[in-house]
């Protein structure tokens, strides 16, 4: 997939420059990976869905800045709440369906594209349609504007939605993850299509021939190359050396090199789609991470993976709103925890006065205190709150 076509210079000097994979043209290695590809690996599906899967879980919530204090806005525009549709010109999507598609795209290859269907008094965009960012190229002209291509159809930078990760100095696109894990993705690919031809009986393992009396040139090699796979099946032959030696690789070091690389290739793929392996169910060998609850396994994956990517995103969704508003996702949605510890941390919040009491119970989906339910608990315990840590009781004494 191209995205990203410069006029003044060659695509491929351009990505050497930026550090970015070229395109895959003829291979002479493990196989390269396409988007399509790279799905059918289990851990790349596993990480992006686990991903999306959280973004798109996330409540969204505005806000605006009151002298200095964050005030909530209860009404949100529609493209906060139905933003538009997965393909142009379909039916709007809800907010968690387009925030799970646009999240698969960005940890898939690093952008996400949509045309600017609708705006609203403000001109501010209140419908956008997803492109497949496959079709879409990003164009940079002498003068260095961005303009976008899709199909035959090329659209000015105000008339798309472009949202961007993994982002470095020079390039106005994201860059893909997988376009660097593709190799090692290709690598884990190539074994296990070996491994089906293998263990279904129908295909050889890799063969290697060469001749040890002479030197062939390249148009002789390819030559013997050609004519024996014509009588064989299975993997290719490599042809080199001066006589002829036939080689085959052992079926059982090569079950063993294929499960060998399957394990090593899991943990590479969560380390470029920054998934810890645990969450995919993908232990690695000689490690051990326990967790004390959910809680705590959240707080960690928040902290060190998920958490920047909601982060920007936040700050892409905010410009879909009229300064000074802004927007947030709620993360709190993601450390849901045991009953036993949420009723220490809310209960700590109330005693501590961080919250009231008809606070915690919206937060339990429970009703506001009544009058009658006010005056019970301060018969059974009084009206003074409980003592803090930091606060001893009236008449007791600390030494």
């Amino acid at each position: 997939m191209t995205l990203f076509r410069q006029r003044v210079a060659n695509l491929d000097a351009l990505s050497d420059a930026a550090g970015m994979p070229r395109r895959f043209g003829s291979r002479s290695g493990p196989r390269g990976a396409s988007q399509a590809d790279a799905m059918r690996h289990s851990a790349v599906w596993a990480c992006r869905r686990l991903r999306a899967n959280l973004v798109s879980s996330l409540p969204i919530d505005q806000f605006r800045m009151v002298d200095g204090i964050q005030v909530e806005i209860p009404n949100k525009p529609q493209v906060l709440t139905r933003p538009g549709a997965l393909h142009i010109g379909g039916q709007r999507a809800t907010i968690s369906e387009w925030l799970y598609a646009t999240q698969m795209e960005l940890d898939g290859c690093g952008n996400t594209f949509g045309l600017v269907i609708e705006r609203d008094g403000l001109g501010l965009p209140s419908r956008i349609d997803l492109f497949e960012s496959s079709g879409v190229k990003v164009l940079i002209r002498k003068t260095g504007e961005v303009r976008y291509r899709v199909g035959n159809k090329e659209y000015s930078a105000l008339d798309i939605w472009h949202e961007r990760q993994y982002v470095v100095a020079g390039l106005p696109i994201g860059l893909s993850p997988l376009a660097y894990a593709a190799y090692t993705i290709g690598q884990y690919l190539s074994a296990q299509e070996f491994a089906m031809q293998w263990f279904d009986g129908g295909g050889k393992p890799a063969a290697k021939m060469k001749n040890t009396a002479r030197v062939l040139t390249t148009e002789q090699a390819l030559a013997v190359k050609s004519q024996h796979e014509a009588t064989t099946t299975g993997g290719g032959v490599l042809v080199f050396g001066k006589d002829w030696e036939y080689d085959m690789i052992g079926a059982d070091a090569s079950a063993t090199s294929f499960l060998e690389t399957q394990r090593f290739s899991v943990a590479d793929v969560c380390r470029f789609m920054d998934t810890p392996a645990d969450m995919i169910d993908a232990g690695t060998s000689g490690s051990s991470v326990t967790y004390a609850n959910i809680g705590q396994r959240m707080v960690s994956l928040l902290v060190t993976s998920i958490g920047p990517a909601v982060k920007r995103r936040e700050d892409t969704l905010s410009t879909l709103t009229s300064q000074p508003r802004f927007v947030k996702l709620n993360t709190d949605a993601l450390l849901r925890m045991d009953p036993y510890t949420q009723a220490q941390v809310l209960g700590l919040k109330v005693t501590n006065r961080a919250l009231t009491p008809d606070e915690w119970r919206a937060l339990d989906n429970r009703p506001p205190l009544t009058q009658d339910q006010i005056d019970t608990l301060a018969e059974l315990f009084g009206r003074t709150p409980p003592p803090t840590a930091a606060q001893p009781a009236q008449g007791s004494s600390s030494s």
